[in-house]
């Protein structure tokens, strides 16, 4: 591939040495590159293709880095990335110690603040436009937001505040391409497409300007009618209701259109003319057909062939998202109260099927993780029961309405929670890390964690019968390949199992209670030091009788989750210990304090110390004595 302009494109600054002329050809090179690197590397595909030409306009129209620019979600920052210096490492994209999937501020001084939800941009870059004000600064902050992530409550919450400063230097683009990773849904996607067709309006207003311009009189008196005319005639007016100098839509591929369009808002929000909203239309895929044509497939495809396009393959193994989406289905044909409940994650959670079979009872609410909460416990107060089908990370953002609005009340809501622990190459943003500790402390909140594919099935419907609120936490991909039943079984509540017996003699003997798919590394491990194995099941209720068994004729214990340390499973367990009064020597094994970058997931657990041959050897320097006892007497 012959790159000649995008070569000499190393900053911002080489960026703007080139002619408007030469813009389109540069847009060409870049969205090659884009496809040909993620086909490579896996990665975010669909969206970055629509953003080549608003990131070349903006690079070229701003004063970068002085100026901001705030990247909503940021998984459409890679043509950003590639124009700001980091060309020649996007063949590490996603990959441990190489470029992060999303924008970083110690990655680049062109990161002006990290990404990875939703619906943040517009806060964030209220905030530095205000900071600017006040150090007598003159720079524009840009949030770059879409059309899904502008349903988020958060982005309404910033315009409302933004629009109380006349004279605040920020700009705000809507990247208006219709889906987020789900199609978008809601009252605003139907406002935006409305506008779209709307565009009668502003060629009438020109036409009438024309007319009345050699009429002062009466030019002054349609001015006065003017609010009340584009109420009736655009719905623009609800961005212009918060302050904001609406204009667009425009054409977010054409750079024609884009960059004096630019060039006028950023001049306005320096003159301070207070803050300016731009509507960018653009498509997701832009330019590879395949894309285009399906831009949810190519959403964030794994490693594939440009030519021949990414193939769809059937996995050996279902994942976890399969298991649950299964398991609604037939727990809704079983149980005709049940509805689900996502927050613009149908394909993410396994909803696909659900919505086909049950579309009166699927429930899409775009990204809106507290609307989620609340609405589904609305729908319990009414005798229905709920699931919500939300990534752990996500449900962190909502964590007030599941204390105040569900738990506080006692409502039988189930929280079924996909992406728990570690999920590889998206990072820090997305990992499920913190939820046994922010769930668990919850008064009258049940939490589960099933060890494979078919305790998953049988812990959710276990947990769908239980009248209190209820999470079941499982990770990203596949287990270990266990078969689930297809009936709907309950296992006992809050009981653990033994999986291994020690024969190991008195005075030597380790428990491992292990919580999660962590379970099959520990046995593992007890295999090779003689250590009986808990499979727990249950963070809370804890199997406090398990626990008081093991402690008779156990010596040490050990406890193993894929979650954080810091109040954990392995904290219940030194609590219950502690409630019990016994004395008993216990490693926690988990998460460290500390937040874990991107990288394959299995390289990241091996760095955490969670692979099996980690387990042993944090066993070994902890239990020392008693594990060379074991060896000498097992004659290892």
């Amino acid at each position: 591939m012959n790159l000649m302009t995008l070569d000499s494109i190393n900053s911002p600054e080489d960026l703007k040495k080139l002619t408007r002329e030469e813009l389109p050809a540069l847009a060409d090179e870049l969205r090659q590159f884009v496809l040909d690197s993620v086909s490579k590397t896996g990665g975010h595909l669909s969206s970055n293709l629509g953003t080549v030409e608003l990131s070349i306009a903006l690079h070229y129209v701003f004063d970068t880095p002085d100026d901001r620019i705030v990247w909503d979600v940021g998984h459409q920052s890679y043509p950003h990335k590639i124009l700001t210096g980091r060309r020649e490492r996007m063949s590490t994209l996603r990959q441990f110690k190489g470029l992060s999937g999303f924008p970083h501020r110690s990655e680049s001084e062109f990161d002006a603040f990290g990404t990875g939800h939703s619906s943040t941009s517009i806060s964030a870059a209220m905030g530095m436009a205000r900071a600017f004000q006040t150090k007598d600064e003159r720079h524009v902050a840009v949030a770059v937001i879409g059309d899904s992530a502008m349903t988020g409550g958060m982005a309404f919450e910033a315009m409302n505040n933004a629009g109380v400063y006349e004279d605040l230097p920020l700009v705000v683009i809507l990247n208006d391409n219709d889906m987020s990773i789900s199609p978008a849904v809601g009252a605003l996607n139907r406002h935006l497409a409305r506008l779209l067709s709307g565009n009668i309006y502003s060629a009438t207003k020109k036409g009438i300007d024309s007319v009345l311009s050699i009429a002062p009189p009466l030019r002054e008196f349609a001015k006065r009618l003017e609010d009340h005319a584009k109420g009736m005639v655009s719905p623009s007016t609800i961005f212009e209701e918060f302050g904001f100098n609406y204009f667009g839509p425009i054409d977010g591929h054409d750079l024609d259109a884009l960059i004096p369009m630019l060039q006028n808002v950023r001049r306005l929000a320096l003159e301070g003319s207070g803050p300016q909203f731009l509507h960018v239309v653009t498509r997701k895929g832009q330019g590879y057909e395949l894309a285009e044509a399906d831009p949810v497939l190519y959403h964030g495809p794994s490693k594939f062939n440009p030519e021949e396009g990414v193939k769809k393959t059937v996995a050996s193994k279902k994942t976890f998202t399969q298991v649950f989406g299964e398991w609604l289905c037939d727990m809704a044909n079983a149980d005709p109260l049940l509805v689900g409940i996502t927050p613009a994650m149908r394909e993410g959670s396994g909803l696909v099927e659900f919505e086909k079979n049950f579309p009166k009872r699927y429930y899409d609410v775009g990204i809106a993780e507290q609307h989620a909460v609340t609405f589904a416990a609305g729908m319990a107060c009414e005798g229905m029961k709920p699931v919500v089908a939300i990534y752990s990370t996500f449900l962190q953002r909502a964590y007030d309405q599941l204390i105040h609005d569900v738990a506080l009340q006692d409502l039988p809501v189930l929280f079924a929670l996909d992406r728990a622990g570690l999920v590889g190459a998206d990072g820090a943003t997305h990992a499920g890390a913190y939820d046994i500790p922010y769930l668990r402390c919850i008064p009258n909140m049940l939490v589960m964690t099933p060890a494979d594919e078919a305790e998953c099935r049988d812990l959710l419907t276990t947990a769908f019968h239980q009248p209190h609120p209820s999470a079941v936490r499982y990770p990203r991909g596949a287990g270990v390949g266990t078969i689930p039943s297809k009936e709907l079984r309950t296992l006992p509540f809050g009981k653990g199992e033994i999986r291994r017996k020690s024969n190991a003699p008195a005075g030597h003997r380790v428990a491992i209670l292990a919580f999660g798919t962590l379970l099959y590394p520990a046995l593992e491990v007890a295999e090779g030091m003689d250590a009986t194995v808990a499979n727990m099941r249950f963070v809370k209720p804890l199997d406090i009788d398990l626990i008081k068994s093991l402690a008779a004729d156990h010596d040490y214990f050990v406890t193993i989750e894929d979650g954080a340390i810091q109040g954990g499973a392995g904290s219940a367990c030194l609590e219950a210990l502690s409630k019990l009064g016994i004395n008993k020597p216990l490693l926690q094994l988990g998460l460290p304090d500390q937040f874990i970058e991107h990288g394959d997931y299995n390289l990241l657990m091996t760095k955490c110390g969670l692979d099996a041959e980690g387990i042993a050897n944090s066993i070994k320097q902890r239990f020392p004595a008693v594990l060379m006892a074991n060896s000498v007497i097992s004659g290892k």
